[in-house]
């Protein structure tokens, strides 16, 4: 059996939420597009004859902006700006190893990603573009982060060959591991790895870190920062390491680790090859992890366009009025399956079992804690449509029963995040770099 490599996109998770599940989050009325490129275009960078303008950073500095909910803080984003210059740095590296293997990301390839950012957020086809338009963020720089992640993934996969297939021999000395571990701590975490490769740039690189875990603590998303600026593949799922013992990490990440308390975000932690920022989960015993597990079902009646709270559309104003008569009316869960039928929309009416504890945010987890079973949440309100819920039981079940599947993808992570760390060291060791500073002068000379 070959375990997949993941391609998950968390960068572009626009709602924090439960597999499937829609949120009720604060709506917030479109900002105008910005009004195009202002003042002339400078190279940033030149990455083996390759340039990088001051339009590429500004674009990419907007899109983080928009995806991570931080908006307009000039001053944050300054500071993260070295950092996204690195990340372009980086990708066009990647980039240029992709084509130089005759890897082709075909256009599919990337509508077919799009469409699945848009499909985990409930969002109808096109309303990304839309919506990061809205923010004043150049759709073609999605696009191109898209299909790097794309490209790379796909260079991994020819690299690891026959490593991609994990045997039965590994899968079974990996599970007495565990299995002999029974009842000991393990802890879900996530990851952010920012690289020194030069000494001498530390005290940068921990200026940057100290930056992004203020606005972590400020309430940034970690999936979205980590997606954005870590240097591991863990990136691509929003830096998730899954749940791990002590053991898998590094031995200064896991003492940190052992003293954090469950959504707390470390200090920089000093590694190999870099920092790390660590966010913990939460934590549980080995075979003995006890959770509140839901079923639920839903009705989500999409908007035809971003809603603007100061100003709904008639459309808008109509499919509240459903919504509230859904709320008042549906009395079970068949009910509730038979309205979703009715009203077809890009959720599932069923999102499968959904994990108490995991849910986000906070306030939302409350609000289900507390959920009579089939009884109709009041209408929730998102920027592109309201859903309506039930839950249709509540259970206590032990989740951590060890599977061959979560085993083979455990051991091939670990494989892939080798082999991704090592290459990207060995194109920054080979490439030809020359940095330019604000003002389009050369300022530092390039490694060979």
């Amino acid at each position: 059996m070959t375990a997949p490599i993941r391609l998950a996109f968390c960068a572009f998770v626009l709602l924090a939420a439960a597999p499937a599940l829609v949120l009720a989050a604060p709506p917030r009325a479109p900002r105008a597009a910005a009004a195009g490129p202002v003042g002339p275009v400078r190279i940033v960078a030149v990455v083996n004859g390759a340039v990088i303008t001051n339009r590429d950073v500004d674009n990419r500095t907007r899109l983080f902006a928009a995806t991570s909910g931080l908006g307009e803080q000039p001053e944050t984003l300054a500071r993260l700006r070295q950092q996204i210059v690195r990340q372009l740095i980086d990708e066009k590296l990647r980039m240029q190893d992709v084509e130089a293997q005759h890897i082709v990301v075909s256009d599919k390839q990337i509508a077919e990603a799009i469409r699945e950012i848009e499909t985990r957020n409930g969002m109808p086809p096109g309303a990304l573009r839309a919506r990061l338009s809205g923010d004043g963020v150049s759709f073609t720089t999605l696009v191109d982060q898209v299909r790097t992640e794309i490209g790379w993934t796909l260079l991994l996969r020819e690299q690891l060959g026959n490593r991609l297939k994990v045997s039965d021999a590994d899968v079974a000395e990996r599970t007495r591991a565990l299995t002999q571990d029974i009842g000991r701590p393990e802890y879900h975490a996530a990851e952010i790895f920012i690289p020194v490769e030069d000494p001498t740039h530390e005290a940068d690189a921990r200026r940057f870190a100290d930056t992004v875990i203020k606005q972590l603590r400020a309430g940034a998303p970690f999936p979205v920062v980590a997606a954005q600026f870590s240097q591991n593949q863990s990136a691509l799922e929003g830096g998730d390491l899954g749940w791990v013992q002590p053991s898998q990490l590094d031995p200064g990440v896991a003492q940190i680790v052992q003293q954090m308390p469950p959504g707390a975000v470390s200090e920089p932690i000093a590694v190999p090859g870099g920092l790390a920022i660590v966010h913990l989960i939460a934590t549980r015993q080995i075979g003995r992890d006890m959770a509140t597990v839901l079923s639920m079902r839903q009705v989500f009646l999409p908007f035809a366009t971003p809603l603007n709270p100061s100003a709904p559309t008639a459309q808008q104003i109509a499919t509240l009025k459903k919504a509230q008569a859904i709320s008042t009316r549906v009395q079970s869960c068949p009910e509730m399956e038979q309205v979703a039928k009715e009203n077809p929309s890009p959720r599932p009416v069923d999102p499968g079992e959904v994990r108490l504890d995991t849910v986000s945010p906070p306030a939302f987890r409350a609000m289900l804690a507390s959920q009579s079973l089939a009884h109709a949440t009041k209408p929730l309100v998102t920027q592109d449509g309201i859903a309506v819920m039930m839950i249709c039981s509540r259970d206590e079940k032990n989740l951590d029963q060890i599977t061959k599947k979560e085993v083979q993808e455990q051991i091939l992570q670990t494989r892939v995040e080798l082999l991704s760390r090592q290459m990207q060291q060995d194109l920054r060791r080979k490439a030809r770099i020359q940095m330019r500073g604000e003002k389009g002068g050369l300022t530092v000379a390039s490694q060979n």
